[in-house]
Formats: structure tokens, sequence, C-alpha cells
């Protein structure tokens, strides 16, 4: 079972992005986490952990909730 962190810039208004990444994600593979958690950040911060390894930064890639799913689909399926 695995933990994911979607660390998101409140001063941002990245909530409603959070949020819709969070659904994604449960809808996917709610039967395979411990935990998900929103971790409210500041300076712009978007990324998505699973069990402390990065799968996604905004800095590094555009914000797309498939790409995402996909990312942390290897990490939580089959373990």
């Amino acid at each position: 079972m695995s933990t994911i962190e979607i660390e998101y810039c409140v001063p941002c208004g990245f909530l409603d992005r959070a949020l819709t990444v969070e659904e994604a994600i449960c809808r996917q593979f709610a039967d395979q986490l411990d935990r998900i958690s929103l971790v409210m950040g500041d300076h712009g911060v978007f990324i998505v952990r699973v069990d402390d390894e990065v799968v996604f930064d905004k800095a590094d890639d555009p914000l797309d909730v498939d790409d995402i799913v996909r990312r942390v689909r290897p990490y939580v399926v089959g373990r």
C-alpha cells in the first residue's frame, strides 16, 4: 500500500487543482492506498509524491491530470 502527498501553493489558488488530482487518483487507486493527503505550500509549488518519491513537479512539467495518474500507477499497482 502506498502513501500519496499532493503539495500545492495556497497563495496561488492551486487548491482546486490539488482536489482534482486527488479525486482522479482516488478513483483509480483508492483500494491500493494507505493515505492520500493535501499539503499546503507556497512559492508556486505543485508536487505529487508517492512514498516520498516525486512523480510530478509543476516546475518541470505542465499540469495534466491524466499524465499524473499514469505516473502514479507504477508506484501503487502490484505493490
